[in-house]
C-alpha cells in the first residue's frame, strides 16, 4: 500500500489537491487530510550533559530537596499584593532571558549550549532554574527545548541545530520565592514557509487566548478563542497538556484548558495568576512520550509550536507578567 504524506499546510477548501489529481481541496483530500501523516521524525535523541550545578547561596524550590514533589500545595488561587509583587520581578527575569536567548540561537548550535547561556543567565539573576530537580525521574536541565515535532518538555542534549529547524525554548525561574514562565519560539537559518506560518498562528493563538482574560468569566473562553483559531488552518490543539496556575507553586490549579472545555467554569478572579501557553500541531494532536519519561513528540511526526505568557488577571482584565523590554507584551488582536 502506498503511503500518501501530509503536507505541512493544508490547501483552502476550492484550491487544487496537493495530491496532484486536478481536482478541488475539498472534493479530493479534505475529508482524510487528518489522517494524513509525516512519516520520518527529524529529530533522534542524542547525549544528554550532567547536571549543572547551582550555588549554595541561591534558594532552590523545595521540591528540589524532596524527590522531585512540591512540599508546599496548599496556597491560595488569588495571590496577595506582595506575592503579585515577586511574580511581576521574576516574570521580568525570565523575559530577559528569552530575550538574551533567542538572538543567539544559530545553525549548528546545540540546545545543550542554549541551556548552558540559560543557566548561567538563571544564577547571574541570584535565581534557580526551576526545571532542575523537579518531577520523577527528575529533570536534570535549566530549559526545555523542543525541536520540531518535539511538543515540549524537550531535553537539551549534543543534537546540532539545522538549516530550517523550529525550536521552542520553555524558561522558568524561580526568583524570591516564586516562578516565572514563559516561552518562544525560534526559527534557526532559512525557516520555509509553512514553519513560519505555524509558529505565527500558534503566537496569534496564545494572544488571543490572552485577550480573554476577564474577571467573571469562565476560564474555558481562553481555550474556545485558541481552538477556534488554530482550525481555521486545520491545525490541531494539543490536548493533553494545558496551562496551569503559578506562583510560589510551580504547577497549581487552575488549569486552563487550550481547547474548549464545557466543564472547565472555573470563575477567573482578580489576583489569580496563570500560563496561557498553547501547543498546536500541524497534523493531529495525538501525541507520543519518548522513554525518557519527558520528551512529549507528535505522533504522526508533524511539527508542532508553543509559546507561553504568565499571565495575571487584573480588575478589568489582564496583566502579562512576563514581559520585559526586549520582550514586549503582545499587542491585542
Amino acid at each position: 500500500m502506498t503511503t500518501i504524506t501530509r503536507p505541512s499546510v493544508l490547501p483552502k477548501s476550492n484550491d487544487a489537491c496537493w495530491c496532484g489529481s486536478g481536482r478541488k481541496f475539498k472534493r479530493c483530500h479534505k475529508a482524510s487530510a487528518n489522517a494524513m501523516v509525516v512519516t520520518e521524525p527529524t529529530v533522534l535523541p542524542g547525549t544528554v550533559s550532567p547536571r549543572r550545578p547551582v550555588p549554595d547561596t541561591i534558594a532552590a524550590p523545595d521540591y528540589v530537596a524532596n524527590g522531585g514533589r512540591p512540599r508546599k500545595t496548599n496556597v491560595s488561587l488569588v495571590k496577595d499584593a506582595d506575592t503579585i509583587a515577586r511574580m511581576r520581578l521574576a516574570g521580568r527575569a525570565v523575559a530577559e532571558v528569552l530575550s538574551e536567548l533567542g538572538p543567539r540561537v544559530e545553525v549548528g548550535m546545540t540546545t545543550d549550549a542554549i541551556d548552558a547561556i540559560a543557566h548561567e543567565l538563571y544564577i547571574a539573576k541570584g535565581g534557580y532554574p526551576s526545571c532542575v530537580g523537579y518531577g520523577s525521574p527528575a529533570y536534570i536541565k535549566s530549559l526545555c527545548t523542543s525541536v520540531n515535532e518535539v511538543i515540549c518538555h524537550g531535553i537539551p542534549d549534543d543534537r546540532p541545530l539545522r538549516d530550517g529547524d523550529i525550536v521552542n525554548i520553555d524558561a522558568t525561574i524561580f526568583l524570591n520565592g516564586v516562578h516565572g514562565d514563559s516561552s518562544i519560539m525560534v526559527g534557526v537559518g532559512n525557516v520555509d514557509e509553512a514553519s513560519q506560518q505555524l509558529m505565527r498562528v500558534t503566537r496569534e493563538c496564545m494572544e488571543l487566548g490572552i485577550d480573554a482574560v476577564k474577571p467573571g468569566r469562565a476560564i474555558n473562553v481562553i481555550g474556545q478563542a485558541i481552538e477556534g483559531h488554530a482550525n481555521r488552518y486545520g491545525y490541531g490543539v494539543v490536548r493533553a497538556f494545558v496551562g496551569h496556575g503559578i506562583g510560589e507553586v510551580f504547577h497549581m490549579a487552575p488549569n486552563v484548558p487550550h481547547y474548549f472545555d464545557r466543564n472547565a467554569r472555573m470563575i477567573m478572579q482578580p489576583g489569580m495568576t496563570f500560563t496561557i501557553e498553547p501547543m498546536i500541531n500541524v497534523g493531529k494532536a495525538a501525541i507520543k512520550q519518548l522513554g525518557d519519561g519527558w520528551t512529549v513528540v507528535t505522533k504522526d511526526h508533524s511539527l508542532s509550536a508553543q509559546y507561553e505568557h504568565t499571565i495575571l488577571v487584573t480588575d478589568s482584565g489582564f496583566e502579562v507578567l512576563t514581559v520585559s523590554d526586549g520582550c514586549p507584551p503582545p499587542s491585542p488582536l
